[in-house]
């Protein structure tokens, strides 16, 4: 290390103002705590009604009738497993690297972890550090620092003396003795992310619907409970036979049995099956889902922003190509090429060199012949070599220009052509790095008085850009056929950045079009209004691309935001969806719903093609569960008003909704689907739902009021009478079920016909099945019971298909009423 005069603290200072709690320690936790894990997932509606109804079956002894409860143990464990699992990914990944630096205590420099560095320590900040803490330079030798991680701008920064340097920034070249302003969480980075660190929750319109259909099911699961139980009482003969007989306990579980059938149960299951399933498979494709809930998210997302660095390219640095000037022959272009390839074959180049390298390595170049070397300077901005035939110089072109001169004066004049053209690249996103070139051996003192050689001609341009990710352009052609908009956002120059935006063709054969956010207004309103025209943001502050989220939010989008650094995690947070790179920041990653853990932008299509599954096979088999809900409610209602037992036990609806609902939901919810996620899911389920559950609760209700009188049962005097009217409701509920089932899971020329078709058979195989029978309490109709049966299964069939034919024509009666008023203004 450079010899320096500044002892820095002692030991028992530092010692001290550690204990003091000035140390860099910073408390780093994810989106969650496992107590909020398992609280948000133990405490819902859903688990709180399965869990009372459970209750009150157990209560009678029955507990065979209470197996439905059984769910809410899988759907908790399901949820909180997966989050559990979400979480301990997140805590492995870290951006801050364990490593340890270097400090000057007491006259001496001593290597410390970094919780161990203290306010007021002297630090040395090397090329390739990580700046552990704020600080202000002390002394410095030539620092280069790469702040775009909090700035999310790409180019490095030249620091001076009392410079301030900010944590999360990496040294990119040179180096520093600096002094600790700030640690911990009185950093900057601390206090720029310090907002970023409150929970929100994923907005959900899958789970909204849901929630919708658990809180309307509350209000009327409470009073048709105690009715049910109530008019059960009757059946048995009122509250004192019932009690002194003991016949309140089936009373009990007759009412349950139509509580429990209201509560959609299995949508709830396999909404969180379904989701985590989708998490694991992602997982796979290095895709971290720190959310269940924002799976569905990505079917929703019609607005993406993109942040540059770290997104759209890779934070590198890439030669592109050598620009010769004037005429020039084709030995001219090979000397020019491979004194490019000696310039910055130095033992320490910086990034541009070794984008230099590894371009012309690619295309055969090796290191020539030197006699002698200038390395490059970040204080000179050039660097040359000496062959014995020429000398050559490279670095940038206003530096070499100023030191040149058409009279071999040195004066910078008669180069205004060359600036221009300089300027024309540099103002398309280009890095521009000039050559120039004096014939004949070395000028004396040419390594020690490193002055350039005014009698230099320039020769060639080289021409660099930041390292565009192969898999960019493909990614965002995707995005524009799936009609999501995406824009740019970065705190790069808006010319440099639109120059990217062209390359990897951001909005197709249209020319992007760039504007300065310093240039943008401050009301959200006005902004998403001027967004609609704008593709490409630069300049861009942490807190302007929030408020670009709001605005966009504003205009009725859909907001996806990705980013790595700082400076993206107060927009990540606010959008719809956060996605954040692999190599982000925590706090980033720590808001974020998503987090590519291996940083490839290519995988968002597949995120998004899933969440697409997830949202359009969970619409399709939703219909299956509402129209349980529908017919539960309905059956308890009619038994409620005629007085008579409840038709089938809980068991009876466990059996055959595990058959027609709930497995083969499973099923068709993981089958492929790619279909954009369309708004109305909760209509276009309620409508698929109420003609079948309307036909089944029909269908079971005439066969409980009719059926008895035909076969001469008395029900409530017989037990086995009221046995026998269960089993041939549960037959008819069964066949109900099949034919909703065939409904949802049309065409049925595929493999989705065998699917029904195998349940079908299986339910029936059941009943023949004795520790099935037993445990479900099935029969199978024999003798005048099997004929009455029959009967009454042609019946709901008949029931089925007119009310299938009959619900479009009441649709569009209603739907032509509603059209007569005028439709709301749209915000977009």
């Amino acid at each position: 290390m450079p010899s320096v005069h500044e002892t820095g603290l002692t030991a028992a200072e530092a010692a001290a103002r550690a204990e003091a709690g000035e140390a860099n320690v910073v408390k780093a936790s994810t989106s969650r705590s496992v107590k909020d894990i398992v609280r948000a997932n133990v405490f819902t509606l859903f688990n709180g009604i399965i869990l009372a109804a459970m209750a009150l079956v157990l209560v009678t002894g029955s507990w065979r009738d209470a197996v439905f409860g059984f769910v809410i143990i899988i759907n908790t464990g399901i949820g909180i497993v997966t989050e559990l699992k979400a979480k301990r990914t997140l805590d492995s990944l870290s951006i801050l690297v364990a490593s340890r630096f270097l400090v000057r205590r007491d006259g001496t420099d001593t290597e410390v972890a970094h919780d161990q560095i203290v306010l007021g320590d002297l630090l040395w900040i090397r090329g390739g550090d990580q700046v552990p803490a704020d600080a202000a330079i002390v002394r410095t030798w030539g620092l280069e620092l790469d702040e775009s991680m909090l700035t999310g701008e790409s180019r490095t920064v030249r620091k001076g003396e009392g410079d301030p340097v900010y944590s999360g920034s990496t040294a990119v070249s040179g180096m520093a003795l600096v002094r600790v302003t700030a640690v911990g969480e009185h950093s900057y980075a601390a206090t720029l992310t310090a907002k970023a660190k409150v929970y929100k929750k994923t907005v959900s319109d899958l789970n909204k619907g849901i929630n919708t259909i658990l809180k309307f099911m509350t209000f009327l699961v409470v009073p048709l409970c105690a009715l049910l139980i109530w008019s059960q009482m009757r059946t048995v003969g009122g509250w004192q036979t019932a009690i002194a007989t003991g016949e309140w306990r089936q009373a009990v579980v007759s009412a349950v049995a139509g509580v429990v059938g209201m509560i959609p149960e299995g949508l709830v299951l396999l909404t969180s099956l379904n989701f985590a399933v989708a998490a694991m498979r992602l997982a796979r494709q290095h895709t971290l889902v720190q959310e269940l809930e924002s799976v569905e998210t990505l079917a929703r997302v019609d607005c993406l922003n993109l942040d540059k660095t770290g997104t759209i390219t890779d934070g590198g640095i890439a030669f592109d190509r050598l620009v010769m000037l004037g005429e020039h022959t084709d030995a001219d272009r090979e000397a020019a090429t491979q004194a490019c390839y000696d310039l910055a074959y130095e033992e320490n180049p910086n990034g541009t060199g070794r984008a230099i390298l590894e371009g012309l390595g690619e295309r055969g170049y090796r290191p020539g012949g030197i006699e002698a070397r200038v390395p490059f300077s970040s204080a000179r901005k050039w660097s040359a070599i000496a062959t014995g035939t020429a000398t050559w110089y490279l670095g940038a072109p206003e530096v070499i220009v100023a030191a040149l001169g058409a009279d071999g004066a040195g004066t910078g004049a008669g180069f205004a052509d060359l600036l221009g053209l300089v300027n024309e690249h540099a103002d398309n996103g280009e890095r521009v790095l000039l050559v120039a070139r004096r014939d004949g051996p070395a000028p004396a003192g040419f390594a020690d008085e490193l002055v350039l050689d005014a009698a230099a001609r320039p020769v060639a341009l080289i021409l660099c850009s930041e390292r565009i990710r192969p898999d960019a352009a493909r990614t965002l052609a995707w995005f524009r056929e799936q009609g999501v908009r995406c824009r740019v956002i970065s705190g790069d120059n808006p010319v440099t950045v639109g120059a990217i935006a062209r390359k990897v063709r951001l909005t197709g054969d249209r020319e992007p079009v760039a504007m300065d956010a310093r240039d943008l207004p401050q009301d959200a309103h006005q902004l998403g209004r001027l967004l609609e025209d704008v593709d490409v943001l630069g300049r861009v502050l942490p807190e302007q691309k929030k408020l670009i989220v709001e605005a966009l939010h504003d205009c009725g989008y859909t907001v996806a935001m990705t980013g790595d650094g700082v400076n993206d995690s107060l927009a990540i947070k606010e959008a719809d969806l956060g996605i954040a790179m692999g190599n982000a920041a925590p706090a980033t990653k720590a808001v974020a719903q998503v987090v590519l853990v291996d940083g490839r932008f290519s995988h968002l299509p597949d995120v998004v093609a899933r969440g697409r599954q997830v949202m359009a096979n969970m619409e399709r088999v939703a219909g299956l569960f509402l129209v349980k809900t529908v017919y539960s409610a309905l059956i308890s209602l009619g038994v409620v008003l005629s007085g008579i037992p409840y038709p089938y036990l809980p068991r009876h609806i466990t059996y055959v909704g595990a058959l027609t609902i709930g497995v083969p939901a499973f099923v068709l919810a993981l089958a492929p689907n790619t279909r954009r996620y369309i708004p109305g899911f909760l209509k276009r389920v309620v409508r698929f739902a109420l003609p079948g559950g309307v036909a089944t609760g029909l269908s079971v209700l005439l066969t409980a009021w009719i059926l008895p009188g035909i076969m001469g049962w008395d029900i409530l005097a017989s037990d086995a009478d009221l046995m026998a009217l269960r089993s041939t409701s549960a037959v008819v509920l069964f066949l109900m079920g099949v034919f909703v089932l065939a409904r949802v899971a049309q065409p049925l020329n595929s493999w989705r016909g065998v699917l029904v078709a195998a349940f079908a058979a299986a339910g029936v195989a059941g009943a023949f099945i004795p520790f099935v029978a037993r445990f479900f309490a099935l029969r199978i109709p024999t003798g005048r019971t099997a004929v009455a049966t029959a009967i009454a299964l042609g019946l709901a069939a008949l029931i089925f298909f007119l009310c299938l034919f009959v619900a479009p024509h009441v649709t569009r009666f209603v739907e032509r009423k509603l059209l007569r008023k005028p439709a709301p203004r749209s915000r977009r």
